[in-house]
């Protein structure tokens, strides 16, 4: 019976991956440039939201929102995390909105600019005076915004 177990053992072992395969796997695999670019740019400015920016992208893809929208009224609207309250760091229904993390936060918002009748079908401006109706708010989120970079995946450094 021992024999068998053995016998079965070694048949049934584990399978080495060589360290050339796992390289090779990695180097196929790129990074996406909006997330080195949203933790470039948080991390330049030591903000907080640095740790959430994979979080951003996902509800921008998810939300077919433009990748620096959210990110940008963060900027304007907590300083990247660096003050806000209720896990809310957009300034959502005047602060009075409460978030059980940063991300239900960011999922929410995201959903809210793609979906709900107040901006569903508006264009960025339209969304941003929507969002606050302060005349100058669409200048300040674009301004945050160009400086993310362009809208396209194939983002560069720019500062």
């Amino acid at each position: 019976m021992k024999e068998i177990l053995l016998i079965a053992g070694l048949v049934a072992g584990p399978v080495a991956v060589s360290k050339h395969q796992d390289r090779a796997s990695v180097q196929t695999d790129p990074v996406d440039p909006r997330l080195v670019r949203l933790q470039q740019y948080f991390g330049q400015r030591d903000c907080p939201l640095r740790e959430a920016a994979a979080d951003f992208l996902v509800a921008a893809d998810q939300n077919e929102l433009d990748w620096r929208l959210l990110p940008s009224i963060s900027m304007i609207e907590s300083s990247g995390g660096k003050d806000y309250r209720n896990n809310n760091v957009f300034g959502w229904d005047s602060c009075r909105e409460s978030f059980a993390s940063v991300r239900e936060g960011i999922q929410f918002v995201a959903s809210q600019l793609a979906r709900s009748d107040r901006y569903k079908g508006k264009n960025l401006d339209g969304k941003l005076r929507t969002y606050n109706p302060n005349p100058s708010y669409p200048y300040k989120v674009k301004a945050v915004m160009a400086a993310m970079g362009p809208s396209d995946r194939g983002v560069e450094a720019v500062d």
